[in-house]
């Protein structure tokens, strides 16, 4: 199989959107964090917690959607302890970004061991199953690869059409973009700009959350160790790429994802015995750093990123 069929099947795009999933809840919640004026480098973590939140919840026996909203729950309580200390406390968001993402990492890998501590292996779950939309799935190749998937996908491609109506199309999102371009003039109409800020950074923890937990209940049908794997930071990646807007930030998110899909199909190829397999992991990082340096070079970043907002300054 060459390349032309690998582009060219089914079962290819499939797989390209069901890697992209995660990527697209994350993406919007460290999107929404950064549009407010705030850096979540916590996201690595949150997403491990998630995951692991998710698949315990089920593992207990509850359903499957009592453990999304577990996950998260768990995200949202992660982002009111960064929003807490990066917003009404101004400090460095980076040094607090990363605390999160080892403090949640570590809880998660703690609770687990606590938990299960006798067990060899991950126990597995049923995770969800793909959900075929009538008519709509028998499109030739992307009937298939979009509307044969499970509903944790349909609800990742929800969050993007909500996430851009919100900011375009309410005043709730010229506020939330206000707060991270222009703090002050967000204050001079009576807003709070604290308010504004804590709320992007727990909704968006909570997504960045129900991405990990698509790894272990859509995925995957069991946790373990490193399996968010960097994705946490691919996200960061895709929202400078995406230039801080949803629908560009779904398309980056699904060109990593067909690119990593590309890999493991070409490394089954002829060429995957002549070449090892280190390059073929390589291309979809390699690819994705070119897009990102070609497309950032446009993106206009929100002009108060990273930079604390205290009441009355001007």
């Amino acid at each position: 199989m060459d390349i032309v069929d690998i582009l060219l099947s089914a079962s290819f795009w499939a797989a390209a959107v069901r890697i992209a999933s995660p990527l697209i809840f994350a993406t919007m919640g460290e999107l929404i964090c950064e549009r407010a004026g705030i850096l979540n480098l916590g996201i690595e973590g949150i997403m491990v917690i998630g995951a692991f939140a998710g698949w315990m919840t089920v593992y207990m026996g509850f359903g499957l959607w009592s453990g999304v909203c577990v996950a998260m729950a768990s995200g949202m309580l992660f982002g009111l302890l960064h929003g807490t200390l990066t917003v009404p406390f101004g400090l460095s968001q980076h040094v607090v970004g990363l605390g999160i993402t080892l403090l949640a990492t570590s809880s998660a890998y703690y609770i687990y061991r606590l938990a299960l501590p006798a067990v060899s292996s991950p126990p597995r779950i049923v995770p969800f199953k793909p959900f075929e939309i009538p008519v709509l799935s028998q499109i030739p190749i992307f009937g298939q690869a979009i509307f044969n998937q499970t509903p944790l996908t349909y609800l990742a491609f929800g969050v993007v059409v909500i996430t851009a109506f919100v900011l375009y199309r309410t005043p709730l999102g010229l506020a939330l973009r206000s707060a991270g371009d222009n703090p002050a003039a967000v204050e001079a109409q009576g807003l709070s700009v604290t308010a504004l800020r804590m709320g992007a950074v727990i909704v968006g923890s909570g997504l960045m959350a129900v991405g990990g937990a698509f790894l272990t209940m859509s995925a995957f049908d069991s946790f373990f160790f490193e399996m968010v794997n960097g994705r946490g930071w691919i996200c960061i990646a895709l929202v400078v790429f995406g230039a801080w807007r949803p629908g560009k930030a779904l398309l980056g998110a699904l060109l990593f994802a067909a690119f990593d899909a590309l890999q493991i199909r070409l490394q089954q190829t002829e060429l995957g015995a002549l070449v090892p397999y280190q390059v073929f992991l390589m291309i979809p990082y390699v690819l994705s750093i070119l897009a990102l340096i070609l497309m950032s070079r446009r993106a206009e970043v929100p002009a108060a990123l990273m930079i604390p907002y205290n009441r009355g300054e001007r």
